[in-house]
């Protein structure tokens, strides 16, 4: 049994860093053009095996020129790309992603193959949903996921779900998820309630205990974490860093956090695991090229 199964999107990343955003009509002049592997499904699968996780993917690419080399990239990194299917006459995801000079960023999709990862085609890797935790995001069909999470549940898994691209969600799925790990503007998304300040993120997470979530986290960027588990909240701080780039950041969170449990690590000190994860990849540019491995987040850890 693999312990670890990310079902999700792969895309390819075309990241510009601008001065600033530009308004409707406007062209600015940028700089540090690169074409990088992305899509959030990948992105937290790197994240996991970087941060020691047995790691499976399913997913679906493109049969453009891109594809093959993300899936020789992906199993260099030590992931499972045996569930990974070629869909053809379709492009692989795109991203165009703007980052400006602190570091935020802006994304345009095109999901492309993303689209064909139906409840059907996942039916062909259902072995692959034999696993401990079931990591699922918002960049791939919504019955899929929904489809994804009951298979895996019918199993014993443990089922976690970043709500991004943020979205509302039916309660079927929400019934399913074991952990929640949406930011800010997700949260609110999903509930109506604004988590700017703590007692927001409470009564946000309360919102989510409600509709049969029994774990859940929300990540406040600098702020830290607003950790609720079967009604009782608390903040956990995260690191202070430079951010150059905070494209993968939530996905490297998400990626490392799993990891960590799957080491057996208890909740609190997985988040602090992920947080220290997050703080370094937002210190580099790109999505999966920003991800740190195991042994420079521990470090990070014992710096602190």
């Amino acid at each position: 049994m693999m312990s670890l199964t990310v079902t999700g999107s792969i895309n390819v990343d075309h990241v510009i860093r601008l001065p600033e955003f530009p308004r409707p009509g406007e062209t600015l002049t940028g700089s540090d053009y690169r074409i990088v592997p992305g899509g959030k499904g990948a992105n937290q699968a790197v994240a996991a095996v970087r941060a020691g996780a047995q790691t499976r993917m399913v997913a679906c690419v493109g049969d453009d020129a891109m594809a093959g080399s993300l899936i020789d990239g992906f199993a260099k990194d030590g992931i499972n790309t045996s569930a990974i299917d070629t869909i053809h006459d379709v492009n692989t995801g795109v991203a165009l992603i703007q980052v400006n000079e602190s570091g935020e960023n802006t994304i345009a999709l095109a999901p492309g193959a993303n689209a064909a990862l139906t409840p059907e085609q996942l039916q062909r890797h259902i072995s692959a949903l034999h696993c401990e935790q079931l990591l699922l995001q918002l960049e791939i069909p919504l019955q899929t996921n929904l489809a994804a999470a009951r298979l895996a549940k019918e199993q014993g898994a443990r089922i976690i779900l970043n709500p991004a691209p943020a979205q509302s969600l039916p309660d079927e799925l929400l019934a399913l998820v074991d952990m929640i790990t949406p930011n800010e503007t997700e949260a609110e998304r999903l509930t109506g309630i604004s988590a700017a300040d703590d007692a927001g993120a409470d009564a946000a997470a309360k919102a989510l205990h409600a509709r049969g979530i029994a774990t859940v986290i929300i990540t406040l960027g600098a702020r830290g974490v607003w950790l609720s588990e079967h009604g009782h909240g608390r903040l956990i701080s995260g690191f202070t860093v430079q951010a150059i780039d905070t494209t993968a950041a939530g996905d490297t969170f998400n990626g490392a956090l799993v990891a960590a449990l799957q080491q057996q690590q208890a909740l609190v000190p997985a988040i602090r695991f992920a947080q220290a994860a997050a703080a370094i990849s937002v210190t580099r540019i790109g999505a999966q090229t920003s991800i740190p491995y195991q042994a420079e987040i521990e470090a990070m850890l014992e710096q602190s």
